[in-house]
């Protein structure tokens, strides 16, 4: 959108109050404690009554820096009464001229008076304006600068606050998982013969001349006789689902997420690590029968992954 068609629709709802904003609870001495423990204020004139008589105020007041909380609509808000809201309008024009993110920049809280036990207050909300384009570290966007009114149940002010949000274009999306591509796993000359195994769709698996022990992942030395005479045998590929994992955040490019991570113990005892395809993560189970299936995930890569057989 051209923007000085933006502007033109922009200014009619400039500079117009919102309907008043009730809040749902009166301010409180239960609240204001539990403001002060939160962000360790210990001002006696908040909470201890003998203090507060004998202040400038009489009695007790509540802290400034609440006044947010008071008017806070909660998790779950009631509907909103009163017509239109010229402030939505406004962040609903600048969501379809592309400026769909959004960041708190600065705020800033004006006090008529101390609020006190029993205060009822309102508020209500007015875009005063909203700035040309500009370039920021976030992106392209627009600065928009709101004007929020308090008052107390008979109508007079007892506060303001003008605060500031930066509406911006959200920089381009990244790469899908489909468009990286997937790590090349470490190869070496202890597991050469492993991956040349691969790209002749074998399984191959360290077996030690000596002792004849099967080793997986590969080992310079047999772990139980301490040869280093070493050769393969080439398993069927077959065999079961010996522990398993879903995993499911954070999500990790280029890996499909819910991603299924299977320990198969094979037929020949030992045991590899793998992913499980063509399976919904639900239906996996301990001692599901599994097969290896040689998938090329890549121009340049080959893996041995697994999928579920029928019971035999």
């Amino acid at each position: 959108m051209p923007p000085d068609a933006l502007e033109e629709q922009l200014a009619p709802w400039l500079g117009r109050e919102g309907p008043a904003e009730q809040a749902r609870d009166a301010v409180n001495t239960p609240m204001v404690r539990h403001w002060c423990d939160a962000v360790g204020d210990d001002n006696p004139v908040y909470l201890d009554a003998d203090f507060a008589a004998k202040s400038v105020h009489g009695e007790c007041v509540a802290p400034p820096t609440m006044l947010q909380a008071w008017t806070m609509r909660g998790l779950r808000p009631p509907a909103r009464e009163g017509g239109v809201e010229p402030a939505g309008e406004v962040l609903r024009l600048l969501d379809e001229a592309g400026y769909t993110s959004v960041v708190a920049t600065n705020c800033r809280q004006d006090y008529a008076r101390y609020l006190r036990d029993g205060d009822r207050l309102s508020v209500t909300t007015q875009v005063a304006s909203v700035s040309p384009e500009k370039k920021t570290a976030l992106g392209i966007g627009r600065f928009v600068d709101e004007l929020l009114v308090y008052r107390d149940a008979e109508g007079e002010e007892v506060a303001r606050m003008t605060f500031r949000l930066l509406k911006f274009i959200p920089p381009a999306a990244k790469p899908s998982a489909a468009a990286l591509p997937r790590p090349k796993p470490a190869q070496n000359t202890d597991n050469a013969f492993f991956w040349e195994g691969v790209a002749q769709g074998e399984l191959r698996i360290q077996r030690c001349l000596d002792c004849g022990h099967l080793q997986h992942p590969p080992t310079p030395m047999c772990p139980k006789c301490q040869s280093l005479q070493r050769g393969f045998v080439v398993s069927s590929g077959r065999g079961e689902v010996y522990s398993f994992v879903v995993a499911h955040h954070p999500a990790i490019p280029p890996f499909a997420y819910p991603n299924a991570i299977v320990l198969v113990e094979l037929e020949e005892g030992t045991r590899v690590v793998s992913n499980l395809v063509g399976v919904d993560p639900a239906d996996i189970t301990i001692g599901m029968p599994v097969e290896v299936e040689f998938t090329r995930v890549d121009e340049d890569l080959v893996l041995p992954l697994f999928h579920a057989v029928p019971d035999a």
